[in-house]
């Protein structure tokens, strides 16, 4: 998928040349890479950068809700590009992550036991299994 200039804005975040690279990286790339993955990808491009700048470009993206962290057990941290609320599912045989929807009408709240009052600020369920074959 191409993406362009114009789809790597962020609100409030100063997009400098090596921020766009690994946005754009990412943005074609929704397979949850890691910082690593997203590297290698990037050392074969004409915007070659540090692993370290990688690191930082993507925390930037994180702190500005442009991109999600996707930890699994004591993998390394992946990222998900899309920024709409959603879960990931962790197919254990292919080491795999998808993301999954919620389906429409459905309120977590409604599903949670949760004190009265609680108020949620932000969500992050991943469900581990198998996908069928």
């Amino acid at each position: 998928m191409k993406v362009y200039d114009h789809q790597l804005e962020v609100p409030g975040l100063r997009m400098t040349k090596q921020r766009k690279e690994v946005y754009r990286a990412l943005m074609e790339n929704a397979d949850h890479p890691t910082a690593s993955q997203l590297f290698d990808n990037l050392k074969n491009s004409q915007e070659s950068m540090s692993l370290a700048t990688v690191y930082n470009c993507l925390e930037a993206l994180v702190e500005h809700g442009a991109i999600k962290q996707v930890n699994v057990d004591r993998e390394p941290t992946r990222y998900c590009q899309n920024s709409a609320q959603h879960g990931h599912f962790h197919d254990q045989s292919t080491g795999t992550i998808h993301d999954i929807n919620f389906k429409s009408g459905i309120n977590l709240i409604d599903i949670l036991d949760l004190p009265e009052g609680t108020e949620i600020s932000s969500l992050e369920i991943t469900l581990k299994g198998t996908l069928p074959s």
